[in-house]
């Protein structure tokens, strides 16, 4: 064999080397489900969980949205589901019976952002200093930050809005726990924001 044929014969081994993770990586985003390459090699998904509990949304859904439990960390959820915390929940009384505290209490917990995979969970964790436990999903600095640019017309002096808290008037699939650009229409401003 001689030089040349030797290089392309090294070169097509090289190839076939540089081309096999790709294979690879190729076979897994056409087997995937939707969730991404990325996902299913490392176990990261976007977003944050969906709320998996009938309890929770039937307590806390009753008055308000069901906010997942990984737009927050685990020490915010346990300040908020304290008893004496229930009893004047931002002004109102939504003491539960024991059980049932416990059970949404062990919810939160195990579903928090602290040890979540999904995405947008991590990123809320990591803007959140660890000496601090905010109470109310608006006053976690990354989602501060997400909705920086956003003026008062499209929130608060918003009628069908209020407030940063309503995620659902402009989050379309809030629901589903999906908080992309690609789902947000703001009430009498659509996709202009």
């Amino acid at each position: 064999m001689d030089g040349g044929a030797m290089r392309r014969r090294a070169l097509r081994i090289g190839l076939f080397f540089l081309a096999l993770p790709l294979t690879g990586l190729t076979a897994i985003a056409w087997a995937d489900d939707g969730g991404g390459v990325f996902e299913a090699l490392f176990g990261r998904h976007k977003e944050v969980a969906p709320v998996h509990s009938d309890t929770y949304e039937e307590e806390c859904g009753a008055c308000h949205f069901a906010y997942p439990p990984g737009l927050l960390p685990r020490r915010s959820w346990a300040r908020l589901m304290a008893p004496d915390a229930l009893s004047d929940h931002f002004g109102d009384d939504a003491a539960l019976d024991e059980p049932t505290r416990r059970e949404i209490a062990a919810f939160l917990d195990a579903h928090a952002a602290d040890d979540s995979g999904y995405k947008r969970s991590i990123k809320v964790r990591r803007s959140i200093p660890k000496d601090e436990a905010p109470l109310r999903i608006t006053e976690v600095p990354y989602i501060r930050r997400k909705h920086a640019d956003l003026d008062a017309a499209r929130i608060q002096d918003n009628p069908k809005v209020k407030s940063l808290a309503n995620c659902e008037a402009c989050h379309r699939k809030a629901a589903d726990a999906v908080y992309d650009d690609d789902t947000v229409s703001i009430p009498g401003f659509g996709r202009d924001w």
